[in-house]
């Protein structure tokens, strides 16, 4: 496609100099051949310098996320096994029954935007800024329920279309506990075991919705196992899945409201995000200001940490507001 912008372009240009000054048809002819040899014998260099749906810009790098979930997502064991088995195993399979569908709960702060941007940096050599990773966001692009209609038939025509260019693409949709119900269940026909609809298929996609629902059932398992004694890294999927999709299926404040995504099992793993905890701030905010370009300086940090609020209110385990507040927060005490 793009060796023919090239010619179409050069004959173009071809044009537009005849029209200015006189050159002969067979040298134009000759250029023209000369040109269409030379692209066509390095046409695949091309590939490097525009981003395409190729392996030079879309290859798994399943070492490097698990270097990244291992180092730099903290607190969250349980969100970090499951990630890396279910994006590995669906990226080693040439030939996936169904797009892989992860859905991220958890309260906001702990991680779950951050978690779709390292699969996204480990799969696309652009990351989030690929051409082929594209974000929803519930009150932007779909704010008034009025026109809900419009929005189904708009996110339909969108997967369909960037699937059709490129079979590898990821989706990811955010505050999906603000989504109008019965909108998400529109692109339900694309997460199904279908091996292609009207021609295309949508097998290799990967889906991620990200959610602040079902939160409150997270935290409650966290503070069971604390109050009965038990560790933190004691808490596995099973503990958390079965309670999380339930009170999901059963929310009217989320996009996953009585959908069929739940019901047909399209949704391969609610993935729980468990509430962060005073050590967890402080390594967010030592992790901050080594972006930000400073030497981390633990005392610093440590005095932001303690000011934030954590419950219960007497015991301070759990953050209310996670990692999120940290950047502007941190800039308040350095």
């Amino acid at each position: 496609m793009r060796l023919a912008c090239w010619l179409v372009m050069f004959a173009g240009c071809c044009s537009l100099t005849a029209g200015i000054e006189p050159i002969s048809t067979s040298i134009a002819v000759g250029m023209a051949a000369a040109l269409t040899g030379f692209l066509a014998s390095y046409q695949n260099v091309l590939y490097y310098f525009h981003e395409c749906c190729r392996p030079e810009w879309i290859s798994f790098n399943k070492t490097g996320l698990k270097y990244d979930l291992d180092t730099k997502l903290y607190g969250q064991h349980v969100a970090a096994q499951v990630i890396l088995k279910a994006v590995t195993g669906f990226m080693k399979n040439e030939n996936p029954k169904k797009p892989l569908v992860l859905s991220l709960h958890g309260w906001t702060g702990t991680g779950k935007n951050f978690v779709s941007q390292l699969i996204a940096e480990n799969i696309y050599e652009k990351g989030m800024s690929s051409s082929f990773v594209h974000l929803f966001t519930a009150t932007a692009h779909f704010p008034h329920e009025m026109h809900i209609n419009t929005y189904k038939s708009q996110l339909q025509n969108w997967v369909k279309g960037n699937v059709t260019i490129c079979p590898r693409s990821m989706f990811i949709f955010d505050e999906m506990d603000k989504m109008h119900p019965g909108l998400i269940d529109s692109i339900k026909p694309y997460l199904d075991f279908y091996e292609s609809l009207d021609g295309v298929s949508y097998r290799q996609a990967i889906f991620i919705f990200l959610s602040n629902a079902g939160g409150e059932n997270i935290v409650q398992v966290a503070l069971d196992f604390w109050r009965d004694g038990r560790e933190r890294e004691e808490m596995q999927l099973k503990d958390l899945e079965t309670a999380l999709s339930l009170s999901v299926f059963n929310n009217r404040n989320s996009g996953f409201w009585h959908t069929g995504l739940i019901d047909k099992n399209l949704v391969d793993f609610f993935v729980p995000f468990l509430p962060l905890e005073y050590k967890h701030i402080v390594q967010c905010g030592l992790s901050e200001m080594v972006s930000k370009g400073h030497v981390p300086d633990k005392e610093v940090v440590e005095m932001m940490a303690h000011d934030l609020n954590y419950f219960p209110k007497e015991e301070r385990v759990f953050s209310m507001q996670g990692c999120k507040v940290i950047p502007s927060r941190l800039d308040f005490y350095v």
